[in-house]
């Protein structure tokens, strides 16, 4: 007699739905394919998430540590973000949830709204407070908050979402920590 896992199955449910979402996109990434390659029967996405939809939401929950990056001397900002950066980008499966929001938000508006929202509460807004406490002046902490937010983002567009290959890890965090650094420095 098999016994039944709901949370289980439910997880496995969303690693498999993260990846083909994160391969494929939301258009392509259908329910029957995610509940093939979970084992399971379509009515279980249904019953778990509600559809497609609530299917997309779960498995683009983003959680980033970002405390870590902010614990220490302004001098030393560029380093801690791009180890940070670098770790995620070479470390994280190809069904990290940012990595879904990211490609997801070209075709779905929900996609970006929810990519804005995470970007300006776990990225932007720490930062900017974090340069502000370390003696910039408002504006130009807000400045040079957007200046590495938008830097990050767009090489992590042509790394992660056009796929263009970085397959030096060590060269790319030296050259994300120089040049976050001099945006921090201004």
């Amino acid at each position: 007699m098999t016994l039944r896992n709901a949370a289980a199955t439910r997880q496995r449910i969303l690693e498999h739905a993260q990846r083909q979402f994160a391969q494929h996109g939301f258009v392509a990434t259908t329910v029957k394919g995610v509940a093939d390659a979970a084992g399971v029967s379509p009515n279980l996405i249904t019953r778990y998430f509600g559809g497609k939809d609530g299917l997309f939401l779960a498995a683009t929950q983003v959680e980033i540590p970002v405390s870590d990056s902010f614990d220490g001397e302004l001098s030393a900002l560029g380093s801690r973000l791009a180890t940070s950066i670098v770790e995620r980008w070479f470390g994280a499966p190809e069904e990290d949830p940012l990595l879904v929001l990211q490609r997801a938000s070209g075709e779905r508006p929900e996609a970006a709204e929810a990519l804005a929202v995470f970007l300006d509460t776990n990225s932007l807004e720490p930062l900017y407070r974090y340069l502000r406490d370390n003696g910039l002046d408002d504006a130009d902490a807000r400045d040079r908050a957007a200046a590495i937010d938008a830097f990050v983002l767009g090489v992590s567009t042509r790394r992660r979402v056009l796929r263009a290959e970085l397959s030096d890890p060590a060269g790319l965090q030296a050259w994300l920590s120089a040049t976050i650094q001099r945006l921090a420095d201004g």
